[in-house]
C-alpha cells in the first residue's frame, strides 16, 4: 500500500463521521431562529388558554350565584365586589352550620391557586388564572332591579368604562398584558 492509500484510508475513516465547526454553527443559528419564532406563538397559546379558563370560571361563579338565589331566595352577603374569602366560604362549604348556607349545599367547587389554572389564594378568595392576588369582581342585583353595574369594552385590548347590564349577576376580572386591558366577563 502507497502512503496516498494509506492517507486517503486513514481520511476516509474518519470521513462523515462528526460535523465541522462551521456545520455545528449552522445548525445552533437554525435551532435559535426557530426558537425565537416559536415563543410568541407558545406564549399568545398559554395566554389563550387563561383567557378561556378565565371566562371558564367566570361563567361557573354566576351560575353558582344564581343557583344560591334560587335555592335561598336571595343572594349571600357580599360587600366587597369581590370573590373574597367569605363568598368562597358561602358558595364552596358543604357545611351546615353558618347562616350563609344552612343546607350546606355546594354550589361551586376551588381548588388552591395555580399559575393558569386560577382557584383560591393564601387569603382565600377566589382568584383569576393570571395573578394570585386578582380576585374575580362580582355584580349582583340584589334589590332585584333587573340591572347591574359592569364594565364594558367598546374593543378588545381597549379601556374598559363602567356601564348597565339587564342581568341579576354578572363576574368578571381585567387582565393587563402591557399597555391592553382584556375583559374577560360571564355575560357575553
Amino acid at each position: 500500500m502507497s502512503d496516498s492509500q494509506d492517507h486517503d484510508t486513514l481520511r476516509g475513516s474518519n470521513n462523515g463521521a462528526g460535523f465541522t465547526l462551521m456545520e455545528l454553527l449552522v445548525v445552533i443559528a437554525i435551532i435559535g431562529i426557530l426558537a425565537s419564532i416559536l415563543f410568541p406563538a407558545a406564549t399568545s397559546a398559554l395566554n389563550g388558554a387563561k383567557k378561556t379558563t378565565a371566562k371558564n370560571q367566570t361563567v361557573q361563579i354566576a351560575t353558582a350565584l344564581t343557583a344560591y338565589e334560587t335555592e335561598y331566595g336571595h343572594f349571600p352577603t357580599n360587600t366587597t365586589g369581590l370573590m373574597d374569602s367569605s363568598l368562597v366560604t358561602i358558595l364552596c362549604t358543604t357545611n351546615g352550620d353558618t347562616n350563609d348556607n344552612p343546607r350546606g349545599i355546594l354550589f361551586l367547587e376551588a381548588t388552591a391557586w395555580k399559575t393558569g389554572k386560577g382557584g383560591t389564594n393564601g387569603d382565600g378568595g377566589f382568584c383569576d388564572p393570571f395573578q394570585s392576588n386578582t380576585p374575580y369582581y362580582v355584580a349582583m342585583d340584589t334589590g332585584y332591579t333587573n340591572s347591574i353595574s359592569v364594565p364594558a369594552q367598546s374593543t378588545p385590548g381597549g379601556p374598559t368604562t363602567m356601564s348597565n347590564l339587564t342581568k341579576h349577576v354578572g363576574v368578571w376580572t381585567i387582565w393587563t398584558n402591557g399597555t391592553n386591558q382584556w375583559l374577560i366577563d360571564s355575560w357575553d
